[in-house]
């Protein structure tokens, strides 16, 4: 006897959904500007870099971008982004080159489909093997320009951004 399904099964036939199509609006080439405070006390620091975003079947994002860190250095970052109907939550990873740290992405999107809010848990900027809490947020102002901002929750329970990456499309 067969019951009644109250939630979606995974399957491996699975056609992109409108939070797929989402994402593609991520495929392309970037040039980014990365701007980073890396201590309270001393001016943020500049980065400069490029992205190669592609599409997996419509259903994921793989970006790999190559450039500078805003300490110095070069650096080469993998994000993969997609969206998981049984969770109705965006999911993706990060790594870099600079880390050996998997960083696990789940998010969600606003209301006016603007702005992708990816939640995430690594280590502190400390260095003191604590592990804090941080929040992506890619908001797109035009087709051809996206910005993220990463934040960090302090101690004082606020989030506090430390990082900006202005991305326009290569024409």
């Amino acid at each position: 006897m067969e019951t009644a399904k109250t939630q979606q099964e995974p399957t491996m036939n699975t056609e992109p959904q409108k939070e797929h199509q989402w994402l593609q609006k991520l495929v392309g080439e970037w040039a980014y500007e990365t701007e980073a405070m890396m201590s309270p006390d001393q001016p943020p620091e500049r980065a400069t870099g490029t992205e190669n975003v592609r599409s997996i079947g419509g259903l994921w994002v793989v970006a790999e971008g190559q450039g500078e860190m805003p300490c110095g250095g070069a650096a080469t970052m993998i994000i993969t982004l997609g969206y998981d109907p049984q969770k109705q939550r965006y999911v993706g990873t990060w790594v870099g080159s600079m880390m050996t740290y998997l960083w696990l992405y789940d998010g969600e999107l606003d209301a006016a489909k603007n702005m992708l809010t990816l939640n995430s848990d690594g280590p502190a900027m400390m260095g003191d093997e604590k592990m804090a809490k941080y929040r992506d947020v890619i908001e797109f102002k035009s087709d051809n320009h996206r910005v993220m901002t990463s934040h960090v929750l302090g101690d004082d329970g606020q989030w506090h951004q430390f990082m900006t990456v202005n991305s326009r499309r290569k024409q």
